[in-house]
């Protein structure tokens, strides 16, 4: 998603330039790249074959949004899931501090937008310059 917040052409980005630049197979990026288009956040420009963009602005995709793609919300511990029902989750003293520890990181996630990050990838990238020409 980084890669596709910093593409500013027209024809997008392609799969095989994405899988470059961030030393990964193309095969496997085939699932992320299935999982994000399915979930609307990224499309290709012009069909198949074609170079992919944002679905829409970078300013309105969060953390949670890309998350949710693979996943269904945070799970900081595996009883958290509301599939795996524990013997003792009705009387559970730790529950309450794992949602609300779930609930910090889902609310961080929501907050959190791909903007965000690339302010943050720019800032973390002008200190490394920084420190270079010293």
């Amino acid at each position: 998603m980084i890669e596709l917040c910093h593409s500013e052409n027209s024809h997008g980005i392609l799969q095989k330039d994405i899988a470059k630049n961030q030393q990964l197979s193309e095969k496997y990026l085939d699932p992320i790249i299935s999982a994000l288009k399915t979930k609307g956040l990224i499309i290709n420009v012009a069909g198949k074959k074609s170079g992919y963009i944002l679905n829409k602005p970078k300013a309105e995709i969060t953390l949670f949004d890309i998350f949710n793609s693979f996943e269904n919300g945070p799970e900081i511990v595996p009883c958290m899931n509301k599939y795996n029902i524990c013997d003792r989750s009705n009387n559970c003293v730790a529950k309450g501090c794992w949602t609300e520890l779930n609930d910090i990181v889902a609310n961080y996630m929501k907050n959190t937008t791909l903007e965000d990050l690339n302010k943050k990838e720019s800032e973390f990238e002008n200190k490394i310059e920084i420190t270079e020409i010293k």
